[in-house]
């Protein structure tokens, strides 16, 4: 099936914008269950980027279980599934604790990814680590929300710590946390005291990291999450009545198996 794709370009990460518009494309029935991806050479053709960036994407529909690799012969897909977004409600207090919830599950997770940083990282991982954070800094400066690249930080944190099967699970949530991560980030852009405080925390991660401070990585982690916590408890309902309703963004569309 010759199915038209569109170039993906610089922004949100190129593999999740490659695996959107693939979902998209099984989600609308152009791929039916039983058939065949193109080729990974097709793909990066008709994207526009590497066979690598192909590769990631096709990898995190595995992980959503929407399709499966035959040795020598090719990727299938394995059903469309059934979308649905998850259950949040701006209108009400829901809102906040589901943000708060998703938070202690980046909590348990990052902290963990830090602390292996902080044990297995390379130059090149503090290179990217660097980089996320001086992007991050010039997304904000430039007055974007910086979500994408909140998310690039972090995960080139789990980078560092060369552990797939973490890489793969962040990679996996992203698609639940980036709602999350825009009503903190829009909260955190209300003060300056608040971009102060997390560029400070993004800092204090990365030098633990550097240094090679494995309990201070994991800490410094997990303090920023409670401290976004902490930050998004000031928010006031008119705030959740404005932002609230990213939550059901189709960004934060989950998988429900049928």
């Amino acid at each position: 099936m010759n199915t038209p794709f569109q170039p993906v370009s610089s922004g949100a990460r190129l593999s999740d914008q490659v695996a959107q518009q693939l979902v998209q494309g099984i989600k609308a029935g152009q791929f039916p269950a039983g058939g065949k991806l193109p080729t990974e050479a097709r793909l990066a053709e008709q994207f526009a980027v590497s066979r690598t960036v192909v590769r990631e994407a096709v990898s995190r529909l595995k992980s959503l279980g929407l399709v499966d690799s035959r040795q020598g012969s090719g990727v299938y897909i394995t059903g469309q599934g059934t979308f649905a977004p998850l259950d949040f409600d701006a209108r009400h207090a829901e809102s906040r604790s589901a943000v708060a919830q998703m938070i202690e599950v980046r909590r348990a997770l990052e902290a963990e990814a830090a602390g292996l940083a902080a044990q297995r990282r390379g130059a090149a991982d503090m290179r990217r680590i660097r980089q996320a954070m001086l992007a991050l800094e010039k997304a904000v400066a430039k007055g974007g929300d910086g979500v994408e690249e909140d998310l690039r930080f972090h995960r080139s944190v789990a980078e560092a710590g060369h552990n797939p099967f973490l890489i793969g699970t962040l990679d996996y949530l992203a698609q639940f946390m980036r709602g999350a991560i825009s009503v903190t980030r829009a909260n955190e852009a209300r003060r300056a005291d608040f971009t102060t405080q997390v560029r400070d925390e993004h800092a204090a991660i990365a030098q633990a990291i550097a240094t090679g401070d494995v309990d201070g990585a994991r800490a410094a982690a997990a303090t920023h999450m409670v401290n976004a916590v902490r930050r998004m408890e000031d928010a006031d309902p008119a705030f959740w009545r404005q932002h609230g309703e990213r939550l059901a963004q189709p960004l934060v569309h989950g998988l429900r198996r049928g």
